[in-house]
């Protein structure tokens, strides 16, 4: 079941698209590059409608099918880059310093320019396509800005799909789940105030590095002891700041991290959970500890019905056994769960083949992936805008 074949002949055009963004990269919102030139390429498609500066900087392209009115389908890919310095040393490498694609948005960016233009061109479908290019996913909650700025409503858009590019999965598959298939990506810091002093008289102090030390143990014990084990959670001290030199104790320290949950009760029990730790270590320490916590985008889930039709249209470009339809959920976090809350679809993951992972310097996206996009999402959007 091979890929279209409109979307071979588009192969080396998409590249240079896609080598063209990854050249000009933009962090959150600062994409105005890469939107203007997606502004671009969908009027030369012969794009219906399209809208730009939608949650700030994002672009909405409308391709109508054959007749009037039907059902709108949306399909998002995303368009901002990482604060990394790239090291591939590739001749399309980013020509920003400390800014770089090292997630493969360029990549879905160009895949998503591709299916619009095929659809613009054949109109194989009733009803609508809504094509969606979002910035800020890297932590800017620009799905959720995309979506409060009416997204859904103002296109009318029934159903929404997302994917986004596996690396260590073979080029030519696909996977999915229904349910949770990507973490809710919370942070927290926690202040310890104790009591400095000399370091040879620990005695007079309230060491806030000791309670400090303890609280990071004692997080450890809600994925261990407070979560059900088989709902997964994730708790990570990935900061510890204190003290100055060798011989004070220092008055305050500072803790941050990660909680990575799949589901709302699990993730409650995490955010009590850790501020009952610290606040209770620290208050047997005769010291005080303030915990923040910061819910950054939900779960991402899945439908149900929308995830079987996900799979069939992956299932009719690289056959039943190159889609695993079961996939372990991932503790990575993204924003598209802000589109899946206000419309139900999917979100599926397309194999990048052997290259360096996500958010790694080395990491570039793997342009033979991008025929298998195209034609995944133009056999979606026909298959679900069919007669």
């Amino acid at each position: 079941m091979p890929i279209l074949n409109r979307a071979a002949e588009m192969q080396q055009e998409a590249t240079e698209w896609r080598r063209h963004i990854h050249e000009n990269p933009g962090l959150l919102y600062d994409v105005e590059d890469t939107a203007a030139f997606v502004e671009e390429k969908l009027k030369s498609f012969g794009v219906d409608e399209i809208v730009t500066g939608l949650g700030r900087t994002g672009v909405v392209g409308i391709i109508r099918g054959r007749g009037t009115g039907g059902r709108v389908i949306g399909l998002r890919a995303d368009m901002d880059a990482l604060p990394l310095q790239e090291i591939t040393g590739k001749s399309y490498a980013s020509k920003a310093p400390g800014k770089m694609h090292a997630c493969g948005h360029d990549g879905h960016t160009a895949m998503l320019l591709g299916a619009a233009r095929y659809l613009a061109e054949t109109r194989n479908f009733n009803g609508s396509v809504a094509v969606i290019f979002q910035p800020a996913e890297e932590g800017g909650r620009g799905a959720l800005a995309m979506v409060e700025e009416g997204l859904m409503d103002r296109f009318g858009i029934d159903e929404v799909y997302g994917m986004h590019n596996m690396p260590g999965m073979p080029l030519g598959t696909f996977a999915i789940r229904k349910g949770g298939i990507m973490a809710a990506p919370d942070k927290f810091a926690i202040r310890i105030t104790g009591r400095g002093g000399h370091a040879a008289e620990p005695h007079r102090a309230a060491d806030p590095i000791v309670i400090g030390a303890q609280i990071v143990s004692g997080l450890q014990l809600i994925a261990a002891r407070n979560a059900n084990p088989l709902r997964s959670v994730v708790v990570s001290v990935t900061q510890f700041h204190a003290g100055t030199t060798h011989n004070i104790i220092p008055e305050e320290a500072f803790l941050t991290g990660t909680v990575r949950s799949l589901d709302e009760e699990v993730r409650d029990l995490a955010e009590r959970r850790i501020r009952q730790i610290a606040e209770g270590i620290a208050a047997a320490n005769d010291a005080v500890a303030l915990v923040e916590y910061e819910r950054a985008c939900p779960v991402t889930v899945n439908h149900a019905d929308e995830t079987g039709h996900a799979a069939r249209a992956a299932i009719d470009i690289v056959g039943e056994r190159n889609v695993d339809t079961d996939v372990d959920a991932s503790m990575a976090g993204e924003d598209f769960a802000f589109m899946l809350q206000a419309r139900p679809g999917a979100y599926i993951m397309i194999g990048n083949g052997d290259t360096a992972a996500l958010h790694n310097p080395s990491y570039d996206f793997n342009d033979e992936a991008l025929a298998y996009g195209i034609s995944y999402w133009v056999k979606l959007a026909e298959q679900r805008l069919g007669d």
